[in-house]
């Protein structure tokens, strides 16, 4: 929703003196929200958002850039003033009211009051001064061994925010090149703490994020190691016997040549296969994608295309290389005949065998002066869109490189060191990127090198990644550091395993959150103040939302060895949470210590929430899915759009759950016929009391439990409109008993302290009455594990 100043965050202002008040006129060839004078131009383009332009020989820039590529966003209403209270022009709206005294662009010339009033001092910007934000993200992690700064972003608790956009290069004609227009280029944004519609209107300037493919979204096998074709086979195989579901297999630098003559420098860039180690690339890209995996290959292109790489003879001849110099292709994507041989040269013959995309593993700096492009930015922009065009869904892997590169997914975060802090760290990462709109980090899981062997680190981590946006497994060359599940405890290796099929379960979740991103800028994960504007949604930064239903707050700490579990404190917002592996119901409005053992993770969905999953996670993933598992959660309405895709169509399916009046409602909307015909839906209604459903759909089982209660519906493509009369929010005392149980049978405590403990639940007749009991036990770190128990009575 749009969010109006109130009263009490209204500064007062002067009343309008209508002798000096101007109506925006249309000039010639000019837009009617363009304001421009003697060197400078103002364009209101929302009435949250106004362009601040200052040149000295009025050229302004009016290609796209890097960031920006629309500047019409509608018609926002604003009022213009001029020769006012010593000012050369003021502009006004609901939100913002900007001062210009004339002149070149300084912090005494230019300044603007925003109308939020959310502090007593700082509702001014003065022109060029760095505004505190709520940050945003960083080009890489590389070598990171816990918390790194980040650069700021779009979102502040003062209500604004502000983009230097005067150094960024321009495109035109879908070419990348430095600007010419010299001056300042600004953007001033005043969206108080509507985030939603910051984001969404940023996103309207600067594009929105694309439609990742939909097998992105699931487990990805990546390390850096010297497979062989066999070895690599039998890995996979491995898997698929484990019952262990992966979508991307990646191939990092030891898929080509490394080891190279010393007169063609560095081995790190390469196009050659190795035969030594692949004998036959070609059957193996095969043999992956006959199991479902899609294929990509790292590549550093720093060094171009050198003599000795096998497309060399055809790149040398369309460049016209001196070859008996052994003349190299020199990396420069700016000029059109190298980036011409480069793709279709080098890489597209490599995709006809089955790569399917990149990882562009670029780690040579930026740009080296003003008058150049990032080479960075023409490796994302190049690559992508020859994935676009050759793939209809594209998709690479690589690096930030500033405001834009959401355009380009997905991120690559870099090299971090296996630790406990690299873990602390990445849950706030990866939320706070969504406040320079940057959504689909992909991290490695498990950290890329250093540290030492942890098993419940390695999970922690695994578990976070799974609720992360992409879910990329990867470790060093190191021997002993590979992240496959069987490589840790028998414990630790099955909760793995559960969890990287958990994975794939979610994939109709993620794709409809990934379909939301793409078309309405809704991240997946976004932090708790997106939702919730109070002091206690920031200082928890470290829990988000996990798409619209889900709140994860992932275990960064050992566990505590004497409990044998780790503890995690939460504030759960305002309503019903429920535990997403335990079904147990928690009040909102509350900070509580939760307690979770090796097996379980907190997550939780909201009150009211619906989650699609796919109950074969053994199964291709980018199909849509025959069967689907929706879980239904009561105790508050919710409308809830599952979007799926596929060739460029798109079907809705709509969930309507009044639970006020025990009411589900299913419409499908499917002008293409994507979805499987006869599809059948599991719902599963967790938390609640028995039903009867009225009118009875076509039901294949009818089961229940104490966690959940099960219909089947089958041909789901036809509409569903029924009641189910008797349902209620469960009583949670089974739950709640075998909860206490399994607690009290992990801790490493007294056997007669259990017993004592468990007679006392038992027999309490009051919550109070076991309160008073765990204060005389005079252990507050066993009475804090116990509460959590209390709190669920």
């Amino acid at each position: 929703m749009r969010e109006k100043p109130n009263a009490s965050m209204v500064k007062k202002s002067i009343s309008p003196d209508w002798r000096n008040f101007i109506v925006t006129k249309r000039q010639s060839g000019q837009a009617s929200n363009i304001i421009s004078g003697q060197n400078y131009r103002f364009t209101v383009l929302t009435e949250r958002m106004i362009r601040l332009e200052y040149s000295t020989d009025h050229h302004f820039e009016d290609h796209l850039t890097q960031m920006v590529q629309n500047r019409n966003l509608g018609t926002p209403d604003f009022k213009v003033y001029r020769q006012r209270n010593h000012h050369e022009l003021e502009i006004v709206t609901d939100y913002f009211h900007l001062y210009y005294k004339g002149g070149p662009f300084t912090a005494e010339s230019l300044y603007i009051d925003t109308k939020y009033g959310y502090s007593s001092y700082d509702n001014r910007w003065n022109f060029g001064q760095p505004v505190n934000t709520l940050k945003g993200t960083v080009r890489t992690l590389d070598e990171a061994d816990g918390v790194v700064p980040l650069e700021e972003g779009l979102m502040s608790r003062n209500g604004y925010a502000a983009i230097d956009d005067s150094a960024s290069f321009i495109i035109e004609n879908d070419l990348l090149r430095p600007r010419t227009a010299i001056g300042a280029d600004w953007y001033y944004l005043a969206y108080g703490h509507d985030y939603f519609s910051c984001l969404k209107d940023y996103y309207q300037l600067t594009g929105f994020p694309p439609l990742l493919p939909r097998y992105a979204l699931g487990n990805w096998w990546s390390r850096y190691h010297a497979y062989t074709q066999d070895e690599y086979q039998k890995l996979f195989q491995r898997f698929e016997q484990a019952g262990i579901p992966f979508s991307v297999a990646v191939l990092d630098i030891n898929w080509h040549l490394t080891q190279i003559p010393r007169r063609f420098g560095s081995g790190w860039t390469g196009y050659t296969w190795n035969h030594k180690l692949f004998p036959h690339p070609e059957r193996l890209l095969k043999w992956l994608h006959e199991r479902g995996k899609k294929v990509t290959l790292n590549v550093h292109p720093a060094d171009g295309i050198r003599a000795f790489e096998a497309p060399y003879p055809t790149v040398a001849k369309h460049l016209n290389l001196d070859t008996t110099a052994e003349e190299p292709a020199l990396f420069n994507l700016h000029d059109d005949a190298f980036r011409k041989s480069y793709f279709e040269d080098v890489h597209h013959p490599l995709e006809k065998i089955g790569v399917d995309f990149w990882w562009i593993d670029w780690q040579q700096g930026t740009n080296l002066s003003t008058h150049s492009v990032d080479p960075l930015w023409l490796l994302n922009h190049y690559h992508f869109k020859d994935s676009k065009q050759r793939h209809g869904e594209g998709l690479i892997l690589s690096r930030y490189a500033g405001l834009g590169s959401h355009r380009y997914p997905v991120g690559f975060s870099g090299d971090t060191i296996v630790s406990w802090a690299s873990l602390a760290f990445q849950p706030y990462f990866t939320a706070t990127a969504a406040n320079v709109g940057y959504t689909w980090w992909s991290h490695d899981i498990g950290g890329h090198m250093h540290g030492q062997r942890d098993d419940e680190l390695a999970l922690r981590w695994l578990q976070f990644g799974v609720f992360s946006p992409i879910m990329r497994l990867h470790s060093s060359g190191n021997l002993f550091s590979g992240k496959e599940p069987w490589n840790y405890n028998h414990e630790t290796a099955a909760i793995m395993r559960e969890f990287l099929r958990l994975r794939h379960e979610l994939i109709p979740y993620l794709d409809s959150a990934n379909f939301k991103t793409h078309k309405f800028g809704q991240p997946l994960v976004r932090p708790m103040y997106y939702h919730h504007d109070e002091p206690t949604a920031y200082e928890f930064n470290q829990q988000a939302m996990f798409g619209s239903e889900m709140l994860v707050a992932p275990i960064v700490k050992p566990q505590n060895q004497r409990l044998k579990q780790s503890k995690v404190t939460i504030w759960f917002p305002e309503g019903y949470w429920f535990d997403f592996f335990t079904g147990l119901r928690y009040r909102g409005n509350v900070i509580l210590n939760v307690f979770r053992d090796n097996h379980r993770y907190p997550v939780f969905v909201r009150a009211g929430g619906i989650v699609p999953l796919n109950p074969y996670p053994l199964s291709d993933p980018t199909p849509l899915p025959k069967t689907l598992t929706i879980k239904l959660y009561p105790g508050a309405d919710n409308v809830y759009h599952l979007y799926e895709h596929q060739a460029n169509c798109t079907a809705v399916t709509t969930f309507t759950w009044d639970w006020h009046k025990r009411r589900l409602r299913i419409k499908v909307t499917d002008p293409n016929q994507i979805i499987p015909k006869r599809r059948i839906l599991q719902l599963h209604f967790i938390g609640v009391t028995p039903f009867t459903v009225h009118p009875a759909p076509t039901i294949k089982n009818n089961t229940s439990t104490h966690k959940q209660r099960i219909i089947f519906i089958q041909n789901a493509g036809a509409a569903f409109d029924a009641t189910f009369e008797h349902m209620a929010l469960a009583p949670q005392r089974d739950l709640v008993v075998e909860r206490l149980f399994d607690k009290l049978r992990r801790a490493q405590i007294d056997y007669d302290l259990k017993e004592l403990i468990w007679q006392k639940f038992i027999s309490a007749d009051s919550k109070i009455q076991f309160i008073s009991f765990l204060n005389t036990l005079n252990d507050q770190e066993l009475a804090t594990f116990l509460y959590e128990i209390v709190y669920l009575m």
